[in-house]
């Protein structure tokens, strides 16, 4: 069911700490989608439905490198929203019906990309605040440089709280409207984004093929052992 009014703030608070891990602190890979839209699934009682569209985000997000200044989509906001969107549409063991895949995915893409552009705005500010300060810095003050850190952690915290409060405010009445004038099979609309995403990962994984030594002999063992670890579950 969708998370109440009261729940928002809940999961705003819990979109900062994961937006706060994609580059700041503690970059401890919470902010994963297969992990936050996990997290998130499971904090409005639908862990099944988190874990799956978290799957499928973890496929197109697997082409992104967070690293250096380079622009990326924000996964760890981003992924909370999805996860939120998809597992609010939940019914216990039953995962969401009809055009909620596809409606939560592309919610997701499109936090992500405001998400990358918030970083962008953030490393700008960072860079202010840097110049400000450059004669204290020049002078080698300790203080002024654990300072400007906790200036950095902090404000890229209140940027994935207000990201994911605004995402989720404005994107589950929207869900609610689309939702119910959905006529595409459910069928098609989930193999459709499935497709997509194995798509972009295959993209991905062939990149890496021929730009890291070894990577399809690392792959294939991956896919082996974890293959194995399927079939001891079952």
């Amino acid at each position: 069911m969708w998370p109440a009014a009261s729940d928002l703030l809940p999961l705003a608070l819990l979109g900062a700490v994961l937006g706060l891990d994609v580059v700041s602190f503690p970059q401890a890979m919470l902010s994963r989608p297969v992990v936050a839209a996990t997290i998130a699934g499971a904090f409005i009682g639908e862990p099944v439905a988190g874990l799956f569209i978290g799957a499928i985000l973890e496929l197109i997000a697997i082409d992104t490198l967070p690293f250096g200044a380079s622009r990326y989509p924000e996964w760890g906001s981003a992924a909370v929203v999805g996860g939120v969107l998809f597992a609010g549409r939940g019914e216990g063991a039953t995962l969401p019906g009809a055009g909620a895949l596809l409606f939560a995915v592309a919610g997701t893409l499109l936090t992500a990309w405001v998400g990358g552009v918030s970083m962008v705005w953030l490393r700008r500010l960072n860079a202010r605040l840097a110049r400000q300060r450059a004669p204290a810095l020049d002078a080698g003050s300790g203080r002024t440089v654990v300072g400007l850190q906790l200036l950095g952690m902090t404000a890229d915290l209140v940027r994935g709280g207000l990201l994911t409060l605004v995402a989720l405010a404005a994107l589950q009445p929207l869900a609610s409207l689309v939702l119910a004038r959905w006529s595409l099979p459910d069928a098609i609309s989930r193999a459709t984004v499935i497709g997509a995403a194995a798509a972009v990962a295959a993209s991905a994984a062939w990149k890496l093929f021929h730009a890291v030594p070894r990577a399809r002999l690392l792959f294939a063992g991956g896919l082996a052992v974890g293959s194995l670890l399927l079939l001891g579950l079952r």
